[in-house]
């Protein structure tokens, strides 16, 4: 495998950019190699600057879910460029994917789109302390919400990736009304959120946790967290950034059939151009600026190449039959797998729900950020080196989830089983 080029990019890229990257994950230090640099994609490959071609299960991190460049997403863009690419003015492309997104996610009545998974965390928040007057946050061990001062308590993601703790530059006084505590445990959700100390305004989740790896909720915990907010007047956030449109049309929440207050969505919703949105209770959403109190706002909210994107993907997600045909692939890729893992002579645990899924070498089961951090992190890295060599482009985290899309074929997925088969073999000694 070449890597002439990247190697020159990565080396002009840490003059200009921190690190060289503009996310740290990109970086790979977790995973022991330096990061490859991208050129192009088409359907479920994606090929760098040296020329090599991957079979591609990062999916810009779970939005292409209908695969790189599909034909309707592109056009929609190209077509919509002509006619300029920006107006920080309403456009109907807007509202028609509002009402759109609105129809297709239970729980949403109304919806602002924002330009970003975080700033959509970020405002939600705002909005629950605004509507209840109270300031306290509660949010679990490992779930990632973007990098808003007060979610990088516990976090996810890349903080766990790179053994960051938190951070440096969040003031105590705005992270003291943040509180983390374990996902899927059921008995200390209900002592904090029942403690008469706690003026808690709302409580943010992932519905199926996405970045400490994929963690699927036991159903007693998300049935009790909404049965408690509900009971004590707790705002209930559904981080979907990742599940919505990805589990089903409707997100976790139709999955499960669990209605929280307020969601919020990310990349998916815009063709995976960069646009985030939050949305939920009619009452609630209209104490949102201008015709509540509580002030948000974005120059590029609303940008009309991503509302055209994200009309043209969500239009195809909602064609018949497209989520079975998902999960009948997902299923079987899963399968062999599991297999694999079954097989592997070092402890593996296969985490999967629709077409997410991680699997983890430490011994399962893996149920929260306790046991996620049991994984043998090292291990990961030397399959992800041996996965990349073989022409299969996984998260460069063992902390990450990897993603099937519409566009991976029979062929494609068989050969990323060979190829997991024979890395297992690889690395199965020291």
């Amino acid at each position: 495998m070449k890597t002439e080029l990247s190697a020159k990019f990565f080396a002009r890229a840490r003059k200009s950019i921190p690190g060289g990257v503009n996310s740290p994950v990109r970086a790979c230090k977790s995973v022991g190699c330096d990061p490859l640099f991208v050129s192009k994609a088409r359907g479920a490959t994606i090929t760098d600057v040296d020329g090599n071609e991957f079979i591609d299960f990062v999916g810009s991190w779970g939005p292409m879910i209908l695969g790189h460049a599909h034909p309707a997403v592109v056009e929609a863009v190209r077509r919509t460029a002509l006619d300029g690419t920006s107006f920080g003015a309403p456009t109907p492309l807007e509202v028609e994917l509002a009402e759109l997104v609105c129809d297709s996610v239970p729980s949403l009545e109304k919806v602002r789109f924002v330009n970003s998974g975080t700033e959509a965390t970020m405002s939600a928040i705002r909005l629950a302390r605004g509507y209840t007057g109270r300031n306290v946050v509660v949010k679990f061990d490992g779930c990632y919400h973007g990098h808003a001062d007060s979610f990088l308590v516990k976090a996810g993601s890349g903080v766990i990736t790179l053994g960051i703790p938190g951070s440096p530059g969040v003031p105590e006084d705005i992270v003291k009304n943040t509180l983390s505590i374990p996902y899927n445990d059921v008995e200390v959700l209900e002592q904090t959120l029942r403690d008469p100390a706690l003026a808690i305004a709302c409580v943010i989740v992932e519905p199926v946790a996405g970045n400490m790896g994929v963690i699927v909720p036991e159903l007693d915990f998300l049935r009790k967290l909404r049965e408690l907010t509900s009971e004590l007047g707790i705002i209930l956030i559904f981080d979907e950034v990742i599940t919505g449109f990805r589990l089903a049309l409707g997100g976790a929440q139709e999955r499960f059939g669990i209605m929280p207050d307020l969601t919020c969505l990310g990349k998916i919703i815009g063709g995976g151009l960069p646009v985030g949105a939050y949305g939920g209770k009619k009452e609630i959403m209209d104490t949102v600026a201008p015709e509540g109190p509580v002030y948000q706002a974005g120059t590029l909210s609303g940008n009309p190449l991503a509302m055209a994107a994200g009309l043209a993907l969500v239009k195809e997600l909602r064609k018949p039959g497209f989520y079975d045909e998902l999960e009948e692939k997902s299923s079987r890729f899963a399968e062999g797998l599991q297999r694999i893992a079954d097989n592997a002579p070092f402890p593996t645990a296969l985490n999967r729900i629709g077409s997410m899924m991680t699997c983890f070498f430490t011994a399962g089961p893996v149920r929260d950020f306790a046991s996620a951090m049991q994984a043998d992190t090292e291990r990961y890295g030397r399959y992800y080196r041996h996965m990349l060599a073989g022409g299969v482009w996984l998260a460069p985290s063992q902390f990450e989830a990897a993603f099937v899309s519409a566009a991976h074929d029979r062929a494609q997925l068989e050969t990323a089983l060979n190829m997991t088969e024979s890395s297992f073999k690889k690395i199965a000694d020291r």
